[in-house]
């Protein structure tokens, strides 16, 4: 492979790409339309924040907005993207602090009610959106959200190989009914106030019942 000059790269070494003006501009304008969607989102909900509001609040012409955007949908899911895959980390280092299946999966849906308690104004959009709206089929199978549930059976598995479990648990249908436990404690923690320690104790009981037939002796 040859650089733009012409010079013959050593043997191993891969070209690296400057990116070029233009497209650091194009990057510069996403990230403030996405901050600017972000925070509107965040105040007047999905419905309420229209493009024409976030294109002004990022400085924007609508032109740039959708020049980068498909639509508001697109945006929300983006944004959506993004603080699921950065749930899923949180989740992951919380879940390796758990000695047990049963706390490892009590961690997992902590991270998840203490992340969205920290920005309950975004999370009532999301909720909004993705279980009241016809966008909802959408947003709820993105690709970021199976991860939590790969990182849900993991616990089950690592908990089977542990002797907890038994081998035979039906991994894949316990993972999704522990993730739709885990979703379905949303309403609670997002519109009624309740506490950290009552979301716990109610997913405590959640996973209990839910691993009541999987538990090996």
């Amino acid at each position: 492979m040859k650089h733009l000059t012409g010079n013959i790269l050593p043997a191993g070494e891969t070209e690296v790409r400057v990116p070029t003006r233009r497209a650091l501009a194009k990057q510069q304008t996403r990230a403030k339309v996405l901050a600017a969607a972000r925070r509107l989102f965040s105040e007047q909900g999905f419905d309420g924040a229209t493009i024409r509001d976030i294109a002004a609040a990022a400085g924007m012409s609508t032109g740039a907005v959708f020049a980068n955007f498909a639509d508001k949908t697109d945006l929300f899911h983006e944004i959506m993207i993004a603080d699921i895959a950065m749930l899923a980390e949180e989740m992951r280092a919380a879940a390796s602090r758990g000695k047990t299946v049963d706390e490892a999966l009590l961690k997992i849906f902590m991270a998840g009610y203490s992340f969205y308690k920290g920005q309950l104004p975004l999370a009532r959009a999301a909720f909004s959106v993705s279980w009241t709206s016809d966008h909802g089929r959408v947003l709820r199978k993105i690709e970021p959200a199976q991860v939590l549930i790969e990182l849900i059976a993991d616990e089950l598995n690592a908990g089977a190989a542990r002797g907890e479990l038994s081998r035979e648990c039906e991994v894949r249908l316990r993972s999704q009914m522990l993730f739709d436990c885990y979703l379905s404690n949303y309403p609670q923690a997002i519109f009624d106030g309740w506490s950290l320690d009552a979301l716990q104790t109610r997913s405590r009981d959640q996973i209990r019942v839910v691993l009541a037939g999987a538990r090996r002796g």
